[in-house]
């Protein structure tokens, strides 16, 4: 190859880089600036081909989808100055891409930087206003709203920044209170427990009370039926034993007599003195019981 054609091919290049150099892409999902030695001259640029002057001009894209950023853990004072640790995050996007050029210099991270600033604040003076209970639980998504509307007017305005969401990810004691909440609760769960022992112990001791007062009541129920069932079984003993001595005295004396001498004479060594004449030795006397 010539000189001639080393030339050509030379110039060929230079043509095709200065034509490469020209042309840039904005992808789909986001828009550009062109700054030219530094200085804005064409913003919101759309998603496609465009051109710009080789070395002179410059592009900046930016990402103009939903973004995301988690605050991080701050502490704030509730109206009854209760310190709250609270973990938010905020949803935002670029809906003006000249002004958030011209307010963040197109750095993201400043950006941020200055959304969790403006959130710090709302959030302060949200809490700082409510109670713990309305916070947590009463008022949380009014804060939200609230709060979410008047940093996204303020991002609007003098960042280009459109806020879609702000959220409270979670709330909690600070260590040295939770640790005091945890007492004062165990506290009052043992108080509960002790008043639940109580009532049971005065039930326990009221169930016992009636119940040995119906024992007492059964036994002497019991006990004064057994007597008047011995008492007549006893007055139908003596009506038996009345009527068998007045059908036949002389053979119940007989059968009395021989109890008692059986009863008298059970053990050998019982020794009696008595008088053979007596009434006692009547039969042993005589058989027929005469004198």
């Amino acid at each position: 190859m010539g000189p001639k054609g080393v030339v050509g091919l030379a110039g060929a290049l230079i043509v095709v880089l200065l034509v490469l150099s020209s042309v840039y892409i904005i992808p789909e999902t986001h828009r550009g600036v062109l700054l030219r030695f530094g200085e804005l001259v064409e913003t919101d640029i759309q998603a496609g081909i465009h051109f710009k002057v080789p070395v002179i001009d410059q592009v900046r894209e930016f990402d103009i989808r939903v973004l995301t950023m988690d605050l991080p853990s701050r502490q704030y004072l509730t109206v009854e100055k209760k310190p709250l640790d609270v973990d938010s995050y905020i949803a935002w996007k670029i809906r003006d891409v000249d002004q958030f050029y011209r307010a963040t210099g197109g750095d993201e991270f400043r950006a941020q930087s200055l959304l969790s600033s403006r959130v710090d604040n709302g959030l302060r003076d949200e809490f700082g206003i409510r109670t713990m209970v309305e916070v947590v639980s009463g008022q949380r998504d009014e804060l939200m709203h609230t709060l979410r509307d008047r940093v996204n007017q303020t991002a609007q305005s003098e960042f280009g920044i459109e806020v879609l969401d702000i959220r409270v990810k979670a709330i909690e004691f600070p260590g040295q209170v939770s640790e005091n909440v945890y007492r004062r609760m165990a506290t009052e769960r043992e108080k509960l427990a002790q008043e639940f022992r109580s009532r049971g112990r005065e039930l326990a001791e009221g169930i016992r009370a009636d119940a040995d007062r119906q024992r007492t009541v059964v036994l002497a129920t019991a006990f004064a039926q057994s007597e008047e069932t011995r008492g007549e079984g006893d007055g139908e003993a003596a009506r038996i034993y009345a009527d068998a001595y007045g059908s036949n005295p002389e053979f119940y004396s007989f059968y009395r007599s021989l109890q008692a001498y059986r009863n008298t004479f059970m053990s050998k060594d019982d020794i009696m003195v008595i008088d053979s004449n007596s009434a006692f030795m009547k039969f042993l006397n005589d058989p027929q019981g005469a004198r």
